[in-house]
């Protein structure tokens, strides 16, 4: 069997998640001068244009009204609370605690998937939930350590960005990709626009280009993703997400004066380990088409990015039957 394009694919997944990791460090780094709402809004008005262009390849004749409004409603409103509380939390707290807090999005992807996509989840999986989940209260240390509003931002993101990640599994076959698109990022525009006058701080052109670059790194390594995912089976680019720790110390050392901490070190040891289960059970399960964490295909955090899934393939995105047990 060619492993070629199995090499391929984790490449370019990690090309990819060294492009976010890069991507939310110049987040952090405005964060110092400016409020997320201020970043999210930039960032997600610079990428509008190169957005709306790949959307006019899009030859289908239709409109802009959803065939399932209250989903497309319910993910809007989930992926602007994921983009602003993922970018104040990456400005507020290391990096490092904040991928690991951000982590937990795939495990909470597995409980979500159960009464929204009648998934069904076997013991082993649930028990691997539950021990990740334990890591990020390893990662927390309640009791020990000041719990801020950046530890519930973040955590707010993991889980609103599950929520939505799981809704694009539910209906992303109907729905077109440009509304799946579009509405979070009009939503961001609107709800941010709002704020902006409350919190707007004059940007030199030095920080307006470092916006534009968030829009671009953010369309850049999702085109990666993408193109991961239909270079490679998901069982080999899923796990690659967990390279972001990596990065993460290495921006927090040299950048940030970070270190990476034996709380945040074990805690984030635990996680990965969960959700790199989870994904090999769920790819052992063979006929399981209704797998969350393998088929949706979502980064947290990227308000101006594309969403992967709708952009895959019916062939690279598995059929949808219900699951098997695992």
């Amino acid at each position: 069997m060619d492993r070629t394009p199995h090499l391929r694919g984790a490449l370019l997944a990690l090309l990819a998640f060294a492009v976010f990791a890069t991507h939310d460090v110049i987040v952090k780094y405005l964060g110092g001068s400016y409020a997320p709402f201020q970043i999210v809004f930039f960032s997600v008005l610079f990428g509008f244009p190169i957005v709306t262009f790949l959307l006019l390849r899009d030859a289908t004749e239709a409109n802009l009204r959803p065939k399932y409004p209250w989903w497309i409603a319910t993910r809007t409103f989930a992926a602007v609370i994921t983009g602003f509380c993922a970018f104040y939390a990456f400005t507020v707290l290391p990096l490092a605690q904040t991928y690991a807090i951000l982590f937990a999005a795939p495990l909470l992807i597995t409980v979500l998937a159960i009464p929204m996509l009648g998934e069904k989840v076997g013991w082993r999986r649930g028990l691997a939930v539950l021990v990740g989940l334990g890591g990020v209260i390893v990662v927390l240390q309640p009791g020990e350590t000041d719990l801020t509003l950046g530890h519930a931002a973040a955590l707010a993101a993991a889980c609103f960005g599950a929520f939505a990640s799981v809704v694009v599994r539910k209906i992303g076959r109907e729905e077109r990709p440009v509304v799946l698109i579009l509405y979070p990022m009009m939503a961001n525009c609107l709800v941010m626009g709002a704020a902006l006058p409350f919190v707007y701080q004059p940007m030199p052109g030095q920080d307006l280009g470092a916006l534009a670059i968030i829009a671009a790194m953010a369309l850049a390594g999702t085109s990666c993703l993408i193109f991961a995912y239909r270079t490679a089976p998901a069982i080999i680019v899923a796990p690659m997400q967990y390279s972001q720790i990596l990065w993460a110390t290495l921006y927090g050392v040299l950048l940030f004066d970070e270190g990476l901490t034996l709380p945040t070190a074990i805690g984030s040891g635990i996680i990965i380990a969960s959700g790199i289960y989870i994904v090999l059970r769920e790819d052992r399960g063979g006929g399981s088409a209704t797998t969350p964490v393998l088929r949706t295909r979502s980064r947290v955090g990227t308000p101006s990015g594309l969403r992967i899934a709708p952009f895959l393939t019916d062939e690279s995105r598995g059929p949808r039957e219900p699951g098997a047990k695992g």
